[in-house]
C-alpha cells in the first residue's frame, strides 16, 4: 500500500502546507511546471518524489525532470505528464500512448484545474490536482492525496490551500 501526494504548477511557489499534507505520503509526484528545482529538493525532505517537466520549466529542471515518466507502483501502471488532457479531450496522440502503455492512472497539470474523472472506454482514472502555486487564474489552489493498494486507487482526497 502506498500513500500518493499529488501536486502541479508551482511556478517556483514554495507553500510549507505542501510538506505539512504530505508527510505522511510514501511518494510525491509533480506533474510539471515546477518553476525552480528548489521546489523538487524541498519535497523530498518530505519524501522521495517523481517529477516531470511543464511548458514553463527551463534549465536545471529540464535537465532532471523528463517530460512523461510511465512507471508502476503496487499493481497500478501510471503516466505523469504536464500536458495531457482528460477523457473526451486527450491531447493529439494520448489516447494512443493510454492504451499501448495499458495506463489505469493518468495525472498530469496544466490547466490549473482541478479535475478526476474515471475514463470508462479507457478504463483508467484521471487526476490533474489544479494548480498548487499562485500564478494564474485559478482561485483555489489545491493538492491531492491518494492511497494505491495492489490494483485499488482509494482514499482519494482535494486539499485546498487558502491564499
Amino acid at each position: 500500500m502506498k500513500r500518493i501526494g499529488i501536486l502541479s504548477d508551482t511556478h517556483g511557489m514554495w507553500d510549507d502546507r505542501y510538506a505539512l499534507h504530505f508527510k505522511d505520503c510514501d511518494e510525491i509526484w509533480h506533474a510539471g511546471d515546477i518553476g525552480d528545482y528548489a521546489i523538487i529538493e524541498r519535497l523530498r525532505e518530505t519524501a522521495p518524489v517523481r517529477a516531470v517537466s511543464g511548458n514553463i520549466d527551463h534549465g536545471m529542471v529540464r535537465r532532471k525532470c523528463p517530460e512523461t515518466d510511465i512507471f508502476t507502483i503496487e499493481g497500478v501502471r501510471v503516466l505523469l505528464t504536464h500536458i495531457g488532457g482528460y477523457p473526451g479531450k486527450w491531447s493529439p496522440g494520448m489516447k494512443r500512448l493510454l492504451k499501448e502503455e495499458r495506463i489505469k492512472l493518468m495525472v498530469d497539470g496544466h490547466s490549473h484545474l482541478l479535475k478526476i474523472i474515471f475514463d470508462n472506454e479507457l478504463d483508467l482514472l484521471h487526476i490533474n490536482p489544479g494548480a498548487a502555486g499562485n500564478q494564474g487564474w485559478q482561485r483555489v489552489r489545491t493538492l491531492v492525496r491518494i492511497t494505491i493498494d495492489g490494483t485499488e486507487m482509494r482514499d482519494c482526497e482535494i486539499i485546498e490551500l487558502s491564499n
